[in-house]
Formats: C-alpha cells, sequence, structure tokens
C-alpha cells in the first residue's frame, strides 16, 4: 500500500488519510476521493493530501476484516458488517465462548494488520452479545497475509465457536451434621438454583442426608433414579482427602474420582467425579454464595457440553485468583463500577407508515410493488436485518396497512395525529422503544427497493464513542435514507412539529455525521407519484 502526500490532481480514487474540512464541505478519514471531491479540494486551494492507495496484491480493509472474520467464526457465531475496517463476531446464542487459544496466537502473529480480539476462553456470553471482533489496523493488508489468516482459522475445526447451553435436570445432595442450622441449607438451595436459571435449567430435585458415607451413596442413588442428569454434592464439611465422605460415596456406587482440587481461588475444594455417564460435583464450601467461584467456571461448561477432565482443571490457573481481597475488590463490592459484558448497540427500526400519500391520491403504502404491497418490502427488509425491535407506525388506514402485513412480527403503534405531518409519528414511534434502545433506524415506507444489507451497513457504522452518532447512507455523494440515531438525539426529535423529519438535526450535528456509502441507489429512491410508481414497476426489483 501506498501511503503519501499526492498532489491533489493525482488523488481521484485514493483514500484520504485524515479528515479535511473545508467552507463547502467536509470529508473525513478513509473517504474514496471522487473526481467531484478533487475539484472541490482544488477550488478550496488545496494543492495536496495525504492519501492512502492500494497496490496490487493489498486488500481493502473491510474486506480483509470480513475475510478474516467469515474464517474464524465457527457455531453460533454471526459477523457483522464490516465497517472502517473492523468486523464484529456476535453470539447467536446463549452459552460458552470456545477459543483455539494456540491458533488465535498463531494467527495474531502473521502480520501486524491483521488482529483478532475475544472475550477470555470459557467465558459464558449472552444472544447479541459481542464474543470477538477483528480489526485491519491501515487502509489495507497483504492479500498474502489475508490468506495466511483464513488457513490458520479453518485448520482442524472453528477457530472460536458458541457452545450453546443445553438445559438439563440438575439433583442437590446435602449432608448435614449435628449444629448445621437448616436455614444455611436453604441458602444453598436458593444459590444453586439462581446458577442454574441463569442457564436455563430448572430448580434442582434436592435431598438431604446425614454426613455419612452409606447415606450419602443412597441419597444420591435416589436421586439419579428421580432424574438428574448431574449431580451436585454439598458436603456439611468440605471435602480434604480422596477418601473422605463425599468421594467415597461416590466410589462406593461404582463412580470414579476424577480430580480433587483446582487452581481458583474461591472454589480450591471442588471434586470432579462421574457416575456413569453423569457428572458428579463435589461442591467447595464458597458454592452456598452467589458470587462467581470455580465451580461456576465448571458448571458453565457441563452445561454447554463441553468436556470437562482432569488437565481442564489444571488448566484453570491463570486468571483463576477470584477471591476478593482487600487492595482488589471485585466489581460487585462498588455497584457504581460494575462491568457491563460487551454487547452489540441494541437498534431499533421504525417504520413510519402512517403518511396520507396525498400526491399519490391512493394510499401508496398499499400498492402493488413485485406481487406485494409495497409498506411489506421495507418491514421484511428491517425484519431481515440486525435491527430489532421492528416497529411500526399506522395511521392512514391504519388497519388495512396492519392487515397487508399479516403476520409479521412487528410491533404496531397508531398515531391518530398523522395529519399533523410525519413529525408526530416520528415522536409515536420513539415513545413505543424501551431504555435498552441505542438507537434506531428511521424508514420511511416507501422505499421498496430497500433491502437488509443497507440497514445492516448502517448499524456496523455505528459507534457514538468513536464520533459516529447519526449514520446516514450515501450513493454517488449523495445522502438519502434510511438514517440511523442514537438515543442522544430522541429528546431533540422529540420536540419536532409540522411535516419535517430531524434532517436539520444532521447539520448542527456534523462532527458526529457518519457517511456510509451504498452499493446501488436504493436509499434515495422513494415512491411519491403515479408516474414513480409506474417507473419503478417497469423495473426489476433490486435489493442491497
Amino acid at each position: 500500500m501506498i501511503f503519501a502526500e499526492l498532489p491533489v490532481t493525482e488523488a481521484e480514487g485514493a483514500l484520504l488519510a485524515h479528515s479535511v474540512r473545508l467552507a463547502k464541505a467536509s470529508f473525513k478519514k478513509g473517504r474514496k476521493l471522487s473526481s467531484a471531491d478533487v475539484a472541490l479540494l482544488r477550488e478550496a486551494g488545496r494543492a495536496s493530501v495525504i492519501v492512502a492507495k492500494l497496490e496490487p496484491g493489498d486488500v481493502g480493509e473491510d474486506e480483509a476484516a470480513s475475510r478474516s472474520a467469515a474464517a474464524a467464526g465457527g457455531a453460533n457465531l454471526s459477523p457483522t458488517a464490516p465497517f472502517t475496517g473492523r468486523c464484529n463476531l456476535l453470539a447467536q446464542a446463549v452459552g460458552v465462548l470456545v477459543v483455539d487459544r494456540e491458533r488465535l496466537d498463531r494467527l495474531n502473529l502473521v502480520d501486524e494488520a491483521i488482529t483478532v480480539a475475544t472475550l477470555a476462553p470459557y467465558e459464558l456470553v449472552e444472544a447479541r452479545q459481542l464474543a470477538a471482533t477483528v480489526k485491519i489496523i491501515p487502509f489495507a493488508a497483504p492479500g498474502e497475509a489475508v490468506a495466511r489468516c483464513a488457513a490458520i482459522a479453518a485448520e482442524g475445526g472453528p477457530l472460536l465457536q458458541v457452545a450453546a447451553l443445553r438445559p438439563r435436570q440438575v439433583g442437590l445432595v446435602q449432608t448435614t451434621l449435628p449444629g448445621l442450622k437448616p436455614s444455611l441449607l436453604d441458602k444453598t438451595v436458593e444459590s444453586i438454583d439462581g446458577r442454574l436459571a441463569a442457564l436455563g435449567c430448572p430448580p434442582a430435585i434436592e435431598r438431604r442426608c446425614a454426613h455419612d458415607e452409606a447415606a450419602l451413596a443412597a441419597a444420591i442413588a435416589d436421586i439419579r433414579a428421580a432424574g438428574a442428569a448431574m449431580i451436585l454434592v454439598s458436603g456439611a464439611s468440605a471435602i480434604t482427602d480422596r477418601r473422605d465422605v463425599v468421594p467415597a460415596a461416590l466410589t462406593r456406587l461404582g463412580g470414579t474420582v476424577e480430580h480433587l482440587g483446582m487452581p481458583v481461588d474461591p472454589g480450591n475444594l471442588l471434586m470432579l467425579g462421574r457416575l456413569g455417564d453423569e457428572p458428579v460435583l463435589g461442591l467447595p464450601g464458597c458454592a452456598r454464595s452467589p458470587k462467581q467461584n470455580g465451580f461456576d467456571w465448571v458448571l458453565q461448561r457441563l452445561v454447554a457440553d463441553l468436556p470437562v477432565g482432569r488437565r481442564d482443571i489444571m488448566l484453570m490457573g491463570a486468571g483463576g485468583l477470584l477471591k476478593e481481597i482487600a487492595s482488589r475488590p471485585q466489581p460487585r463490592a462498588e455497584p457504581a463500577a460494575v462491568a457491563v459484558a460487551p454487547r452489540a448497540p441494541k437498534i431499533a427500526a421504525l417504520v413510519l407508515a402512517a403518511g396520507r400519500s396525498s400526491r399519490m391520491g391512493t394510499n401508496k403504502l398499499l400498492a402493488e410493488v413485485d406481487g406485494q404491497p409495497m409498506v411489506t418490502h421495507v418491514v421484511d427488509a428491517a425484519l431481515a436485518s440486525q435491527a430489532r425491535p421492528v416497529v411500526l407506525v399506522t395511521g392512514n388506514e391504519a388497519d388495512r396497512v396492519a392487515a397487508a402485513l399479516g403476520d409479521r412480527p412487528v410491533r404496531r403503534v397508531d398515531n391518530p395525529d398523522f395529519a399533523a405531518g410525519i413529525s408526530s409519528s416520528l415522536k409515536a414511534g420513539l415513545r413505543a422503544l424501551g431504555p435498552d434502545i441505542d438507537g434506531v433506524l428511521v424508514c420511511l415506507a416507501d422505499m421498496p427497493r430497500l433491502g437488509p444489507a443497507t440497514l445492516d451497513r448502517l448499524i456496523a457504522a455505528f459507534n457514538p464513542v468513536e464520533g459516529r452518532a447519526i449514520c446516514v447512507p450515501t450513493w454517488n455523494g449523495k445522502r438519502g435514507n434510511p438514517v440511523l440515531w442514537s438515543r442522544r438525539f430522541f429528546a431533540e426529535m422529540a420536540e419536532l412539529a409540522g411535516d419535517v423529519g430531524a434532517r436539520h438535526l444532521i447539520g448542527e450535528h456534523a462532527e458526529l455525521v457518519c457517511e456510509v456509502a451504498m452499493p446501488d441507489d436504493s436509499v434515495l429512491l422513494d415512491i411519491d407519484t403515479p408516474e414513480a410508481l409506474a417507473s419503478l414497476r417497469r423495473e426489476p426489483l433490486r435489493t442491497a
């Protein structure tokens, strides 16, 4: 890749290395300079610009990120659309992230241009949570390096995957000794059931017995017969030896003790055993507490059907110091500092379908386009995208518009003030969004060429922390719709009045605007007149 200061006259087609602000326009870093851009730069008196130009064999940052993410991601991981050389991998199910650490290290050692970062191996992830990210550092990566990374990722199964949880019935046996309060046993049940609920499992089947080898063996056999697919044993006294009560009871039944102890604190005194096909865990005393300990690490893997053996437990020492100490309290000790798991921004799609279609003479949203009412095309694009929820704002002929959508899973909001203009529909839709929504795609229902990839490109570009709080699609430099707005603008949008949208906010917050180039003109095409509809029907429907 060539990185240099070039005369403006030679810069067409190059990527701008640094943002440039002109009197008539602002060009952001990474923009591919067009002939019109060059003309504006010359008019502004700029003689040269610092740019990057790809050479033969180079792969552009977005394509390189997309290829690398596709190669690295396995089961239950889905790549987002790439933007500025970044492609995220999102979990598609609740489960445990599995990382081939050795291959990940080799991949990151291939070339400084290509980086892959993940959550900690075996971390529990939620659906839609950010599990990994691929970032290309410069504007392009060597094609040979991209190919080598893809080859490493393809060796011997997935480099990254999410092992989905497989909930099952768990049994809990608690032993008792004289003086042990029943309230402590009740607290243990509450703690265990809370952990199981978080993993999608039903409450544990429980038995209580004396802290005695024979009594415990009978209780384990009974709870196994009751249908427990995993057995947890919480002893009244900690397990201190392989010949202690809990391991002895398991051996008495013909089970095996695979390992005793673990390099995780709290959680050191955990026993891993097996009775037939069912795992049996002798719990450390800390399992009575809801605070994280080594038992959680083992339980999560087992519920995800990941093998846990002696070696697996003995390799848990790195990062295994979970114990609270005065100099390093766990985050829960300071509520204001609780860590939040990384996740993809939650973006809603707001489909405005309340207008009167005054220039059409009839409700254009019900007009047939490619065999379907026009409104269905935009709604289907939103449903096929990463946006959730999809909210439909109706007004004019509300019941007919809603009926046209059949049983599509959209949230409908009726705007009785639709005659007051588009601002009233926008406000009605915003009121329907929950407090967990990070941004909203404001979609016009009369844009039938709009496709899900367009919406996903905008979502991929969205990053308010990096100054991309308003994402606007463009085609050949012209701005179109839909626009993705950060939540920070909801209050200003709620103050709008009349038949105007929020476009003026783009000019007022230019420093937060990100233009996202699209591969076709679908973002510019809305249908307002019979002539426009007739023209559209003469062309095959295209989606992006």
